[in-house]
């Protein structure tokens, strides 16, 4: 797994960070922001995010045994 602090390539990546801290937000954590600019717990989310605030992990997306044969996925 690779953590990263970055905004990540992909929107399902994203939306998926994004919700998660969102969901902390509405149960009760304190923003990380010291100022944000909404008080919307995904624009929070967002902002905290884009500041890098925000650590999480991706998978590493190895080829598997198959692939490396040339045989396609189905």
């Amino acid at each position: 797994m690779v953590v990263s602090r970055e905004t990540p390539e992909s929107q399902f990546a994203y939306v998926s960070i994004v919700s998660r801290r969102a969901r902390q937000l509405m149960g009760g954590a304190r923003p990380m922001v010291d100022n944000p600019k909404s008080h919307k717990p995904t624009r929070v989310a967002e902002e905290e995010l884009a500041k890098g605030m925000l650590e999480y992990e991706l998978p590493d997306l190895g080829e598997s045994e198959e692939d490396k044969d040339g045989k396609r996925r189905k």
